[in-house]
């Protein structure tokens, strides 16, 4: 088993703990229901009464929480005696989800000086940069999680290009068995030269996660500073261009109310239609980094719900109905785990982290939701049914049964009879495009049957995602304790991303300890 029921508290009002967004001290908080809107409200004796809106709309936030599962926690955390959150980060006893993706800075340098970068090495006097004997051994680190080793990485920064050793570094965590290797990067490099998206590929990188705030260049002047819509375009293209295939790529727009909002619809349409080397669009709404007043908070909070809303409005392809919350996925993990007999990665994060679904594109260029396919609903119960009762019966080997007949025909026709009889109630049947079917794609995903279906039909969708990460002033410390999206620094602790960005500010702490003076490391690099 790798979920358990969450011990969430559910409903509006509630009450949670949160952080004051000027001391940083642990404080209580309430979320309610404000005019339709989820709110949280919070007062420090020292500073006073802040609040924020958490969601725009209370009823999704509502309907979110539905979907809630807890983690089991790691085996080995590095802090065991833990007592409050998040003061202890570690990964500790008290965090209930593990590693889903890790992130790791190379670098805190950049080719680029963006006012709402969480790391700038000009503007905090320091460079942080890993050797790579330590950044091997926090590859270590997350690949010993117990009990299930990190199977994805995102080398991040600053832009992590600029790392002296960066193709070693891909290709040592290829090596080291990461399932997914990633970067997040600004594309500079990329669009420049030609051939580094190709050397990206050669050294095992899976996916590019391209900054990318729009495509229209006031975006870029007043989010990063300076024009780069052509550095977007030339970045993409080179990917589109490497062999076997393109190198997948994620457009990562960080939107901010009234000034992009607008064009969420704009920008999945453009992903969809370069769909051969663009595989997702993982909108991020904004976080605020700095102090900024509440009538500025107002004018510019975008949230998980606005996206949703957003999208349905500016595509007319998809409703906010078609978008669920993160763990909603958990029961196939579950499953999984029955079947195989061990642990698999199970993205638990609290249910108002993010939201997800998938465009499925015709060869014509037509998009149909997921969920036009399936009753997604009705499959997650099941299969959360189903591992409870084949966990407990062992009939995981009935499901498997197919497995002992000698033909790969007579292997395919067995699994997918017993996909039809366990799940078919809840699957139509019509071929996709790439001509899979919904039975086929499932198979190949809860065993170690055929992934062509899979392969094929991954080629032919578009991920849609939200990921809001938390502020001082949006902190809920009920999520940190949930994150699945982790750092790894160079003291072998595991940290999640809300705490080491934001809160107690973690990423400080690491940088200071582990940098050198910003002159001082241009000194050496001039010699």
């Amino acid at each position: 088993m790798v979920i358990q029921e969450s011990a969430l508290d559910k409903g509006l009002p509630k009450n949670t703990q949160s952080l004051c967004p000027e001391c940083k001290k642990v404080i209580d908080a309430i979320i309610e229901d404000v005019d339709g809107k989820a709110v949280m409200k919070k007062k420090c004796p020292e500073h006073g009464e802040f609040q924020s809106v958490y969601w725009s709309d209370a009823d999704m936030y509502l309907r979110a929480e539905e979907w809630a599962f807890d983690g089991i926690g790691v085996e080995n955390p590095a802090i065991t005696d833990a007592k409050t959150c998040p003061d202890n980060c570690g990964l500790c006893n008290l965090h209930i989800s593990h590693t889903c993706l890790a992130n790791l800075d190379l670098t805190n340098r950049c080719n680029l000086q963006c006012p709402i970068c969480f790391a700038n090495a000009n503007a905090s006097g320091y460079v942080y940069e890993p050797s790579f004997e330590e950044i091997v051994e926090m590859l270590q680190v997350l690949r010993d999680e117990k009990p299930v080793p990190a199977k994805a990485v995102q080398f991040s920064g600053g832009e992590p290009t600029v790392y002296p050793r960066f193709f070693d570094v891909i290709k040592k965590a290829s090596e080291m068995g990461f399932a997914q290797v990633q970067i997040a990067t600004n594309g500079i490099k990329m669009a420049r030269d030609p051939s580094f998206a190709q050397r990206c590929v050669d050294n095992g990188l899976h996916t590019v996660y391209l900054q990318f705030d729009g495509l229209k260049e006031d975006n870029y002047i007043q989010a990063r500073g300076r024009p780069l819509l052509d550095i977007k375009m030339k970045a993409i293209e080179n990917c589109r261009n490497t062999k076997p295939r393109a190198l997948a790529t994620v457009l990562v727009p960080t939107i901010v109310k009234t000034i992009n909002d607008d064009q969420v619809g704009e920008i999945l349409d453009f992903a969809i239609k370069n769909r051969d080397v663009i595989r997702g669009v993982n909108f991020q709404p904004v976080a605020f980094t700095g102090r900024i007043s509440q009538d500025e908070r107002e004018a510019q909070r975008y949230t998980l719900s606005d996206l949703a809303a957003g999208l349905e409005e500016q595509t007319g392809y998809f409703s906010k109905d078609d978008f669920y919350p993160v763990p909603f996925v958990t029961p196939i993990s579950e499953l999984i785990s029955v079947i195989k007999g061990e642990p698999q990665m199970a993205f638990t994060s609290h249910p108002h982290c993010g939201l997800a679904t998938y465009a499925v594109v015709s060869d014509k260029g037509d998009v149909t939701p997921i969920t036009k396919y399936i009753d997604v609903e009705g499959l997650m119960k099941t299969m959360l049914e189903r591992s409870e009762e084949w966990d407990n019966m062992l009939h995981r080997t009935a499901f498997k049964v197919g497995g002992k007949l000698k033909s790969d025909k007579g292997k395919k026709k067995s699994l997918l009879k017993n996909i039809q009889k366990y799940f078919g109630e809840h699957l139509k049947e019509e071929e996709l495009p790439g001509g899979a079917t919904i039975s086929e794609i499932l198979a190949g995903l809860l065993t170690e049957g055929d992934k062509k279906s899979v392969g094929e039909f991954s080629w032919r969708t578009v991920f849609v995602g939200g990921m809001h990460f938390q502020d001082d002033y949006n902190y809920d410390i009920e999520r940190v304790k949930r994150c699945v999206i982790h750092y790894v620094v160079p003291d072998g602790r595991i940290i999640p991303f809300c705490a080491y960005n934001g809160g107690p500010t973690y990423r400080n702490e690491i940088e200071k300890k582990y940098s050198v003076p910003l002159d001082e490391w241009r000194k050496r690099n001039e010699a």
